[in-house]
């Protein structure tokens, strides 16, 4: 499982033209799965989402997670972060996880995070997209899980 996390001081994500999720200061994560995903990426994605330190102390570093500044966290469905870019010029998606599969394990995700922490916000899986951010630093990190 992979989550493409950004500091933001806001995001919202929009199916239709019609705003499904948003959120003010916090983490947009954008989220791929792989085949061999389970039950044990979503538990140790949980964990990252909600732990990873990318939030400044009061000494300026980083040092807070999403948790500690009771931030809000937007769960994005993208499939394409699982996808083969190593050769060509035109990515494969034979990397990604089956879509009933990848949506079994988002939904999972979106419920382990939501029973642990709120507010939790999220996309649609499959739907067509629009994300908007105001990315903070700007401050991204790739996590596996």
């Amino acid at each position: 499982m992979i989550a493409l996390i950004q500091r933001v001081d806001e995001a919202s994500v929009s199916v239709a033209g019609t705003c499904v999720g948003a959120i003010g200061c916090g983490l947009l994560a954008l989220i791929g799965v792989e085949p061999a995903d389970g039950d044990a990426n979503v538990r140790r994605m949980t964990e990252r989402l909600l732990g990873y330190r990318v939030f400044a102390d009061a000494a300026g570093k980083m040092n807070c997670s999403v948790r500690d500044i009771s931030g809000g966290l937007l769960l994005v469905p993208q499939f394409t972060l699982a996808a083969d870019t190593k050769k060509g010029m035109r990515p494969s998606f034979s990397s990604a996880a089956a879509p009933e599969v990848a949506t079994r394990l988002f939904d999972q995700l979106v419920g382990a995070v939501s029973a642990q922490y709120a507010p939790v916000a999220c996309g649609r899986f499959g739907a067509d997209m629009r994300v908007a951010l105001v990315n903070n630093g700007p401050v991204t990190f790739w996590l596996q899980a």
